[in-house]
């Protein structure tokens, strides 16, 4: 199922697929209470529009999806900031993997996930969650893995509401997200997804650059904000 009317398929880009989204948002316009949370890399282009048109604050969740060796596209689990182990148990046991298996993944995917922390807020302090209306986007979803991992480490730290905002996902892993949190928004929900990167034109890798530089601009602007 798809809304034509919100978003054209195939999407241009993850930019206008977060103008997109944006759209669907309005209610959280200028809100004081309101934190948009991307998930690096490709939810950050689509996070910095929906931040920006709102005008709210753009911050990072950091999460790393688990893959199966051999095939990295399939998630067995994920793990996100502050110790989050979510697992598929289906892919697990499809794909005969073994907590040795499941050990050595996790580390290599901690030691990333602890890079990127760095090389993206440097020393700017993790954002304040408690009590505020968050907005956790991604380009897309596909077994839901990550989305549930970021989901999980978002509700520990006490929000007032959980929102997530995503171009599109496949329905059987938004039914899977929808009793995690208060509301989700999507406007693609394909019954077949196969890949995220088929319901877009350009789904071109975003780049660590890419990343620092569109929280640059997010935060300058919340900082003159301030002021």
């Amino acid at each position: 199922m798809t809304n034509h009317q919100v978003l054209d398929i195939p999407i241009a880009n993850r930019a206008v697929a977060g103008r997109a989204l944006a759209h669907l948002l309005q209610d959280y316009r200028a809100r004081t209470d309101t934190l948009v949370l991307a998930l690096p890399r490709g939810g950050v282009p689509v996070a910095y529009e929906i931040a920006e048109t709102l005008h709210v604050p753009l911050d990072l969740l950091l999460v790393r999806k688990l893959g199966v060796p051999g095939y990295a596209e399939l998630a067995m689990g994920a793990i996100a900031s502050g110790g989050v182990q979510v697992f598929n148990p289906q892919v697990l046991q499809l794909h005969r993997i073994d907590q040795a298996c499941i050990d050595s993944v996790a580390a290599r995917e901690y030691r990333e996930l602890q890079r990127r922390e760095q090389a993206y807020r440097g020393t700017r302090p993790a954002p304040k969650i408690a009590g505020q209306q968050v907005i956790l986007v991604d380009d897309g979803v596909a077994t839901g893995a990550t989305m549930q991992a970021a989901v999980l480490a978002v509700r520990k730290q006490a929000p007032a509401r959980i929102l997530i905002a995503i171009p599109v996902a496949a329905t059987d892993s938004l039914d899977a997200l929808r009793p995690l949190v208060d509301e989700i928004v999507c406007p693609c929900r394909p019954e077949m997804l196969f890949a995220i990167g088929r319901w877009y034109l350009d789904f071109s890798q975003v780049s660590d650059e890419q990343v620092c530089t569109l929280l640059q601009r997010a935060w300058l602007r919340e900082d003159q904000d301030r002021r």
